[in-house]
This record gives C-alpha cells, structure tokens and sequence, in this order.
C-alpha cells in the first residue's frame, strides 16, 4: 500500500546538448497523506516545480515511480491523473467571464447544463466570488482572480491540488490574504494540498508538514515548528530563520550539553546528539537566531556595537558587531516604548541560549 501521494526514487534530468544536463531531481522521494497541506521550500532551481509538473503529468521522469491514490500514473496524461494545478500567473482566458473560466473545465468534461450551474455557484460561494462571476479577469484584483483559478481547479472534484508559487505575484497584503483564503478552503473541504513556494513565511504558516529541498533533494522533512527549531544543518538554518553564524570551537561536550568558545566567551547549548555529532576541539559554526538576542537597558556582559538599523513598524532590524563578527538581531517596538538605536551606539546584548544550534563547519 503507498500513501494517497508516493513519489519514489524520482529522477529527473534534462539534458541541454550533448555534453551537458541538468539533474532537477535526484532520487527524490515524497509521501503525502490523504488531507494533508504539504509544502516543497527552497530556492529557486531546487526542483521544487519540476516535481510538482511531473506529479501532474506535464514532465516525464526519467526514472522512478509516481502513485497517486495507489495507482501508478507514469503512462497517464494530465487529464486522466484528476489532479488540478494553481499557477503562478493564474492562467485566467481574458476574454471569457469569472463563470465561464470556472465552469470550462466542467464543459470540456461535457457535464450536463444543470451540473455546471450547480458545480459553479457552490465554487463561488466557497471562495466568496458570488456576485461577480459576469465580470472579466481584467476587472478583478490579483487576489480575485487567484480565488477564481482556484475555484476552476475546485469545481472539477480533484483528488489533489497542486501550487506553483500562485502568491509571487501578489503585494504583500494581497499575499497575507489570499493564503488565509486557501488555508480555509482546504481545511474546510479535506483537500490534499502540495504547495510550491521559497517563501519560508507561507510554508510555515500553511502546512501540516513541509519538505525543504535543495539541488533536487530533500534536505529535512517535518511539522514547522520542528523545522524552525531545529534545522539539521546551516543551510537549513539560514533558509528558514535567517540565522547568524559565528565561527567557534567545541570546548566540552556531555550528553546533551555543548560547551562553545567564541574569541574569549564561553555558550552553553543544550542540542539533540551532541555526544555523537562533536568531539572536543572540533571548529563548529554557533547559531543565533535574531530572536534570540534582546538589546537590554540593563548593562551585561555581553557588549555591541550597532552597525545599520532598519526601522519596520512592529519590529526593528539591526545588525551589530560583535565579538569581530556581525549579527542580525529583531527588537520588538511593542506600545512604542521601545528605544530605537542609531549606527555607532553601543549596546548590551542579552541571548537566548534555548535558540541556539551548533553546527559542524
């Protein structure tokens, strides 16, 4: 038995001439489970949309196996996978209505007059179209007509719903809303959801599980907030958090318990596996997540000096020197009663230990 979506062993090379290819995937392997929101998260070029296409039969593997609902589906067109996908661009037909986009796919199916109006008004209605199903696309916003390719892709029933990036092309308030949009369509209806994107802030806020790849593979699979905490290696760690890396040297080591020596300073970290990963006198990389330093009104003895500041309404980006290396640190400008630093000041810095991850170099 495979999972509703089993991707195995999937390969994928395209060569550019004879002497030269590109391996989009290498050996890629993917279960989703049936009502499951899964993401594929990594940069561009990874191989993220190449899966997705190959899933949906708009690229052949060139090796491995594809199943979908315990069927392999290697020999069968686009047409026949009952799968559906939301695009980038929308894929809109300007010339046609917002009903009679949504309802195209159900006339090329040859349904009948009165399925069509029926299928088409409860689509509306689910993604909170209904009243403007006779305007054009051209009339709508970005975020309008995002709803009506993905009620073109929900009135055809499919087994699975597929993303490619489909809130790149949207500003950022558009973007915040019209995730919250598919979150509750696909909660409220139960559909299997792969989604696409090198957006961490989505892919965090969206997903039951989400798979981070790079150069074709898959780097770490888990639930978010174990893909946050606890990244598996600075590549990771800096996609997803945006971490700070300081060169440092593994002092002691029992358990749990990392002891790093960072210039004259001494961390300790508590982290999974040290015993088994580190040795003493290893040079390893310290990582700080910017949430995990607080600028503090108390003197401590841990002092900086801050370098640039970026001022973003609820928070506050600053990046200071420290110990000959330069760090990201996030101030909260909570009721406004938070001070501001300029460049030159400096600062004392406190840290959350609990946020931070040793790494090998």
């Amino acid at each position: 038995m495979h999972e509703y979506l089993d991707l195995s062993n999937l390969t994928k090379i395209f060569k550019l001439n004879r002497q030269n290819q590109i391996v989009a995937l290498d050996q890629f392997n993917l279960t989703v489970k049936k009502g499951e929101f899964v993401t594929l998260l990594g940069p561009s070029g990874c191989g993220k949309t190449t899966a997705l296409r190959i899933i949906a039969g708009f690229e052949s593997p060139t090796s491995g196996e594809v199943y979908i609902d315990n069927q392999n589906v290697a020999n069968l067109t686009p047409d026949k996978r009952n799968t559906t996908m939301v695009f980038q661009n929308y894929a809109l037909f300007p010339h046609l209505t917002v009903y009679e986009n949504i309802a195209y796919g159900l006339r090329v199916r040859k349904k009948s007059v009165d399925v069509v109006r029926n299928d088409v008004a409860m689509a509306c209605q689910v993604v909170n179209m209904v009243g403007l199903e006779k305007r054009y696309p051209g009339d709508l916003s970005g975020g309008q007509q995002q709803r009506v390719a993905l009620a073109r892709s929900l009135v055809l029933k499919p087994k699975m719903i597929l993303f490619d990036e489909p809130l790149s092309n949207l500003d950022l308030k558009l973007r915040l809303q019209t995730r919250t949009e598919i979150k509750r369509v696909q909660q409220m209806l139960g559909i299997t959801v792969l989604y696409v994107t090198h957006d961490q802030s989505e892919a965090l806020s969206m997903s039951d599980r989400v798979i981070v790849m790079n150069h074709g593979k898959v780097v770490q699979t888990g639930m978010p907030e174990e893909i946050y905490n606890n990244p598996v290696n600075t590549f990771v760690a800096d996609f997803i958090g945006s971490a700070n890396f300081i060169s440092a040297v593994a002092d002691e080591i029992e358990g749990e318990r990392i002891t790093v020596r960072v210039g004259g300073r001494i961390f300790i970290v508590k982290q999974r596996r040290a015993a088994e990963e580190f040795k003493e006198g290893n040079e390893v990389y310290l990582s700080i997540k910017p949430e995990a330093v607080h600028i503090s009104k108390e003197p401590t003895d841990f002092i900086g000096i801050v370098e640039v500041k970026f001022f973003l309404g609820a928070h506050t980006e600053y990046k200071i020197e420290f110990e000959g290396s330069f760090i990201n640190v996030y101030q909260s400008n909570f009721l406004g009663g938070t001070k501001i630093y300029k460049p030159g000041d400096r600062v004392y810095l406190k840290f959350n230990h609990d946020l931070f991850r040793v790494y090998k170099k």
